[in-house]
Order: C-alpha cells, then sequence, then structure tokens
C-alpha cells in the first residue's frame, strides 16, 4: 500500500509540473509615460494687446543744441500678426521670429519752448524681428527674444486745436527684449501672453508746414515703448511623440 501511494504522488507531481515547464517566461509590461509635446516646426499667428511709449521733445537752439521741450506718454491698442520657426532639443527650444502691428498710441503735451503750442505724438504701426530661446515644460513654453524693432511715428505741432506743422511717416529703429509664456490647447494650437520694451532711437525730426513744405523747425523726439500682448499661433511640424 505505501508502495502504491508513493507511486500516486509521484505520478500527480510529474503531470504538474510538466505544464508549468512549458509555460512562458514572465517579462514586465513596459510602462507608457505621457506624450512629449515638440514646439518644432513652423507656425503663423494674430495678436493683439495695448501699448505705452514715453515720448519727449527737444527743441533744436543755436548752434545745434537742444532744448527740452517736453515728455508725454502716448497709450492706446495694437493688433497684427507674426510668423516663425522653432526647433526643440531636448527641454531647449531656439527659434527666430517676424511680426508686424498696426498700432494707435496716441498722445500730447504742452511746450515748453513754445507757449500756446501742443506737441503731438502718435504711434501707427511697429515691426519686430527677433530670436528666442525658451525652456518647454511639456505643452508650456517660457522664452525669451531679442532683436530688432521698427516704428511708424507721426508727430504733430498745434495751436487751438489746428495743426501748425507736421512730420508724417517718421520711421525710428532701434532695438527690443520681451518675455513670453505660451501654452498649447490642442495639437497644434497654442495660445501665449507676451512682454516687449521696444528700444526707439533718437531721431531728428523735420517739421514743415501744413500748407506747403517750408520746414519751420528740426526738432529731437525721442522715448521707448511697452508692449502687452496676447496672441494664438497655428504650428506646423514637429509631432506629439511618446515615450517608453
Amino acid at each position: 500500500m505505501k508502495r502504491f501511494l508513493l507511486g500516486a504522488i509521484a505520478l500527480v507531481a510529474m503531470s504538474v509540473g510538466a505544464p508549468a515547464a512549458d509555460l512562458p517566461a514572465y517579462t514586465k509590461a513596459p510602462v507608457m509615460m505621457p506624450a512629449l509635446y515638440d514646439w518644432s516646426g513652423f507656425y503663423l499667428g494674430l495678436n493683439g494687446g495695448w501699448g505705452t511709449e514715453n515720448r519727449c521733445w527737444d527743441a533744436t537752439a543755436a548752434a545745434g543744441a537742444f532744448v527740452a521741450d517736453g515728455c508725454h506718454n502716448t497709450s492706446g491698442g495694437f493688433a497684427g500678426g507674426q510668423m516663425g520657426y522653432r526647433l526643440q532639443t531636448g527641454p531647449w527650444v531656439w527659434g527666430m521670429e517676424l511680426q508686424g502691428d498696426w498700432a494707435d498710441l496716441k498722445g500730447s503735451s504742452a511746450s515748453i519752448v513754445n507757449p500756446g503750442f501742443v506737441n503731438r505724438s502718435r504711434m501707427d504701426a511697429f515691426g519686430l524681428f527677433t530670436g528666442q530661446i525658451g525652456y518647454a515644460f511639456n505643452t508650456a513654453l517660457l522664452y525669451f527674444k531679442g532683436g530688432a524693432a521698427v516704428i511708424a511715428d507721426r508727430n504733430d505741432i498745434v495751436s487751438n486745436g489746428v495743426v501748425l506743422a507736421t512730420a508724417p511717416g517718421d520711421n525710428r529703429w532701434g532695438g527690443t527684449v520681451g518675455l513670453g509664456a505660451e501654452f498649447t490647447f490642442s495639437p497644434n494650437w497654442s495660445a501665449a501672453v507676451e512682454w516687449d520694451h521696444l528700444f526707439v532711437a533718437n531721431n531728428s525730426t523735420t517739421f514743415t508746414t501744413v500748407i506747403g513744405s517750408t520746414p519751420i523747425t528740426a526738432d529731437r523726439v525721442r522715448g521707448d515703448a511697452d508692449m502687452v500682448s496676447v496672441r494664438v499661433n497655428y504650428r506646423w511640424g514637429g509631432p506629439v511623440v511618446g515615450k517608453y
């Protein structure tokens, strides 16, 4: 009886062990990590916002010297578009951008040199030509930009509400720096908030009477500008990729 029981136990053990030997070895399943957003590619977008500009006028005196003629702030809205290209390497994002905007920044102040006259300024448009460097947190991007700026100014000398002399189409070149934060809200769409400071070069401005073309004065108009905008971009390029 003992031999019979031992043989039966051995037979059961062999029958259980055989299928176990045929089972595949256990392998750990890969863990899927969240998708990484790629900011690389061309983009095109629209922007709009509010800006202020500090304008100081200096009247020309004898021997080419300048006399302070007062300062004022202009303010108003602007709207336009931008286009550019970005390349992402790891978390770093590099890019270049061209931006152009129509603007309506206005302001004025009383003339110190000519009492009764009003110096009036207006920014009609501006353009930015910049490079970018940013750091990506997946679908969020913080970036710094810098480059060249150009603005289209219009300056008038006014008395009793009547324009005595004007200097339209006064284009000024300078530099710009800016900061922005951009976030994606769909695979190819993103929105951003951006601040830009424009360093506007001093410029000698020749005014002419509104009746003819006789120059009556050559003032120096100077000052910088600050712009805050909301932007929306559509991007073609780098896909959203999965990481394992």
